[in-house]
Order: C-alpha cells, then sequence, then structure tokens
C-alpha cells in the first residue's frame, strides 16, 4: 500500500471509526490459574480464552488455545509491528493445538490491544507523535505478558517465539529474562534495522537487474539506498519485495481471518492500529524503532537453547544476514533451519519445520509433567 493509499484509508476511516461504541474499561483483575489447569482436575479439558488482560497499565488482547493445560505453552509474538496473528490462528496453527497451547498477544498499538488502548478511534498527527511506543516499552510488556501466561496455566517456563518484527522482540525477551523460558524459536529472524534494509534493497535490485526490470529499477533508483527518512519509500521497497517473493515460492499459507474478527469496528481497529504502528516503527522522520534493532551489538549471549527458521528466498530479513548473526550466538544449543522453498511471510513448508522445531525442543529440553505456578503479579 503506497503513502498515498494509506493516507486515504487513515483520513477516510477516522470519521467512521470515532463514531464508533469505546470498548470498555475492564478493572485490574488477579491472576488465578485456569479452571483447565487446577490439579484436581483430572479431565483433558481445552482451553480457548480470548481477553483483556491488564498488561503495563494498558488493557491487552491475549488468547489462549490448546487442548491440554499439561501440553507446552508456546508464546508467539507478532510481526508487523502491528500485525497480529490472533485473528488468523485458526487457519495457520490450529493443527498445533494438539500438542501446545498457543498464545496470541495483540501487541501495545496492534489490534484490539489498539482498540482498548485509545477510547476512540480518532487518528491525528498529535496521537501519533504523543504516545509511546518504543522497544523497551515493548519489550517490558512482553515479559508481563510472559508472567501472566506462567501463572495462568500453571507452567514455570514458556517457549517464546516471533515472526519477523516479533523475532526481534522475542529475542530481547530471551535475552533479558532466560529463567522464563524453555527455548526460543525465531522465524524469519530480523537482526539490524540498518542492515535489514539495506541488504534487502542490495538483494532486490540485483534481482531487478537479471530480470531486466526496467520500471522496478527506476523505483529503486528514484528512492536510491537506505536508510530513507520518508516512510513511502520502505512502502515502495516492501511492495517489490512482496511481489518477488509471490513469484518465487509456492504453497503460501491460507491467511484466513475467523469470524470474530471480521465485525467493522473490528477490521478498522486492526487496519488503524497497523497505521500507528507502522509509523512508529519508520518514524516520521527517520526516528523510528527500527532505529533501535541491533541484536548483533547486545544480544549473542544467550542462556536458553536458540532455533532460527529461515527462508532461503527471504528478500526482507535476507538469510545473509540472519546466517551472519547466527554464527555470533553462543548458546546452550543452537540450530539454524533453511527452507529451501520459503520467503519472508508464512508458507505450508514454514509452518510444518515450525511445529516440527517445537516438538524436537519440546523433545530435548521439557519435562512432561506440569511445573509449579511462579509467585507473579499481574
Amino acid at each position: 500500500m503506497n503513502l498515498i493509499n494509506r493516507a486515504l484509508i487513515f483520513f477516510v476511516l477516522i470519521s467512521l471509526f470515532s463514531c464508533s461504541a469505546n470498548p470498555p474499561k475492564l478493572q485490574k483483575e488477579d491472576v488465578s490459574l485456569h479452571p483447565s489447569c487446577q490439579p484436581k482436575n483430572t479431565k483433558k479439558a481445552e482451553l480457548d480464552e480470548d481477553k483483556y488482560v491488564r498488561i503495563g497499565g494498558v488493557q491487552q488482547w491475549v488468547t489462549i488455545k490448546g487442548k491440554n493445560c499439561s501440553n507446552p505453552v508456546v508464546l508467539m509474538a507478532h510481526g508487523g509491528p502491528g500485525n497480529p496473528l490472533s485473528p488468523y490462528h485458526d487457519s495457520l496453527f490450529q493443527n498445533f493445538e494438539e500438542n501446545f497451547t498457543i498464545v496470541h498477544w495483540d501487541q501495545r498499538g496492534s489490534g484490539k490491544t489498539y482498540a482498548a488502548q485509545f477510547e476512540t478511534g480518532e487518528i491525528t498527527l498529535e496521537k501519533i507523535t504523543n504516545n509511546n511506543l518504543s522497544v523497551d516499552l515493548l519489550v517490558s510488556d512482553g515479559l508481563e505478558v510472559s508472567d501472566y501466561i506462567r501463572k495462568r496455566l500453571g507452567h514455570k517456563k514458556i517457549i517464546i517465539s516471533g515472526s519477523s518484527w516479533g523475532s526481534f522482540l522475542a529475542t530481547k525477551m530471551a535475552h533479558s529474562a532466560p529463567n522464563k523460558y524453555h527455548f526460543y524459536v525465531g522465524l524469519s529472524q530480523i537482526v539490524n534495522g540498518r542492515k535489514l534494509y539495506t541488504e534487502s534493497y542490495i538483494k532486490v535490485k540485483s534481482i531487478a537487474i537479471e530480470k531486466n526490470d526496467q520500471a522496478t529499477l527506476n523505483i529503486l533508483n528514484s528512492i536510491g539506498p537506505p536508510f530513507w527518512s520518508q516512510p513511502a519509500s520502505f512502502g515502495k521497497l516492501r511492495r517489490i519485495i512482496k511481489r518477488y517473493e509471490d513469484e518465487s515460492v509456492s504453497q503460501l499459507a491460507d491467511w484466513k481471518m475467523a469470524n470474530e474478527y471480521l465485525s467493522e469496528q473490528t477490521k478498522r481497529a486492526y487496519i488503524f492500529g497497523e497505521e500507528f504502528s507502522f509509523l512508529k516503527f519508520i518514524g516520521l522522520d527517520g526516528d523510528g524503532m527500527v532505529h533501535n534493532i541491533a541484536l548483533d551489538k547486545c544480544c549473542t549471549q544467550f542462556k536458553i537453547p536458540i532455533y532460527i527458521i529461515q527462508g532461503q528466498k527471504d528478500l526482507l530479513t535476507v538469510p545473509k544476514v540472519t546466517r551472519e548473526y547466527f554464527k555470533k550466538i553462543k548458546a546452550p544449543e543452537k540450530e539454524y533451519i533453511a527452507l529451501e522453498h520459503s520467503a519472508h511471510d508464512q508458507t505450508i513448508e514454514m509452518l510444518r519445520a515450525y511445529i516440527d522445531t517445537l516438538n524436537a525442543g519440546v523433545s530435548r529440553f521439557i519435562e512432561k509433567a506440569i511445573l509449579p505456578a511462579p509467585k507473579t503479579s499481574n
């Protein structure tokens, strides 16, 4: 979506969303063990919970899906930023539920959390500039979500995972609080904000030259190599990446939004949240969160096992950068899983590798029994 189209959607929806009903303000609640996880519960009860939880002073949307409370728990940090996975759970991850309890969290400024965070849907420049959305804040939120899940489900540790932008947050979380997690699984790993776009630009331009794609070369030459101060330049590169990846990848996953997320109010919140988070990520003048991404500088020593799943055709988080970072990592165990037929977004091949990797990690690093719940406060 180009900047003009983004702006049109942005302002056209302002009047619609500002007239919609405000989401209710929920009071802070004590965290209790889920009924299905009670020690006296001998039945194999399913977990299906969607609710707001107060995290970092903000009502944040958390979903829990699974077949058995004794199964290992996976917290999936979504990408974007601003692209929650919760609406797509049924189409992408439902088959994970037999062996895992899957937790999705709409990050601050995203999806249903965005709808609860702002009492009206009206978006203004003042809202964008005066509301904090930072790496440190999101990592802090993620750690608090982890504590909530551990106490809610009665697990001393959980599995932490993330894709794209979420892989950066999840890596930071695993690095700062390894005592909360069994192991880490990253997909389409983001390593360094500057390298991300520099190497992507170089790779995409080389493909355009090879294809003799003059129209694409004209666009790339007009924006020049990164780093850019205008959000539109990032969008132009991302659209080219999407087109080239779609041409090279088969068996794309079926990203189908669940019915409960199809109301007009919810869809508006997701659109606004994506716009808000995108501008906070890129910045209005080259001052966004992307400049604070540098895992290769801060986070190479880990106390838990590390798995990284990487599509070989990924033109955004290019394998060259991911490989270089992986080689620097020191961890009890680590594994790099290269997928020949996958790019950046999740494919059927990537989802299969994901569940296989989770199963491998469980068999190697997790005891079957439920561990005592930690003493944490929500």
